[in-house]
């Protein structure tokens, strides 16, 4: 695992008040760091989707719960909705379940590995450029 370095509010300011040409690589740091916030910040939004979709899920499926087992429920598959026994349901409803924890698992690792490499980033463009960028986010 990669060790992160944190710059100190000294290190910051040592290159705060000069002029500090931007050469080819810095530009491409700060490309790509744009282009890894907007990563992140799409990664964000599909994970509240997916977190909002297994709430939703969790309730149905306590809701049906309440359901007599011999009664028949709609369950929506595609385009259209088939009527099948309530213990059928919940089973679908926690395959389900199970699937958008893979999915909520899988984006949380990858915005993790976004966001330390974000930091690296950080760390190299204030280094060298001090306060005289901004890329907090």
């Amino acid at each position: 695992m990669m060790q992160r370095r944190m710059l100190s509010r000294e290190d910051e300011a040592s290159t705060g008040g000069e002029d500090v040409e931007v050469r080819r690589e810095d530009q491409e740091k700060i490309n790509k760091f744009s282009t890894l916030h907007q990563k992140e910040t799409g990664l964000e939004e599909e994970l509240k989707g997916k977190q909002k979709e297994k709430e939703d899920l969790e309730e149905i499926s306590t809701e049906l719960e309440l359901v007599d087992e011999e009664e028949k429920v709609p369950y929506k598959i595609g385009d259209c909705f088939v009527s099948l026994p309530q213990p059928e349901v919940l089973e679908l409803l926690s395959a389900s379940t199970e699937s958008i924890d893979e999915d909520v698992s899988a984006l949380e690792e990858q915005l993790s590995t976004i966001r330390d490499e974000m930091q690296e980033l950080k760390v190299a463009l204030y280094a060298r450029f001090g306060r005289s960028i901004n890329l907090e986010t």
